[in-house]
C-alpha cells in the first residue's frame, strides 16, 4: 500500500515538473512549446517540438522572445 502511494506521489511531482515555453517571433506569432528550444549554431535555426507534437524549426533571426511558463 505504502509503495503504490510513493508511485503515485513521485509521477505526481514529476508531471509538475514540467514546463511550457512562448516563443514569440518578430511578426508577432506566440508558438507553444512543451519542451525547451534548442539552437542549432551550425545553421541558426531554432528546433521544437511544437503543442501538437510537430517538430518545428524556425531562424532565430525571427525570434523575439522566449518565455518559460
Amino acid at each position: 500500500m505504502k509503495a503504490w502511494f510513493l508511485i503515485l506521489l513521485c509521477t505526481l511531482g514529476l508531471a509538475g515538473c514540467s514546463s511550457e515555453y512562448l516563443i514569440a517571433t518578430t511578426d508577432g506569432q506566440l508558438i507553444t512549446s512543451d519542451e525547451k528550444p534548442r539552437l542549432d549554431k551550425d545553421t541558426g535555426m531554432l528546433k521544437f517540438e511544437d503543442d501538437e507534437g510537430r517538430v518545428q524549426q524556425i531562424p532565430q533571426s525571427q525570434v523575439k522572445q522566449i518565455i518559460e511558463r
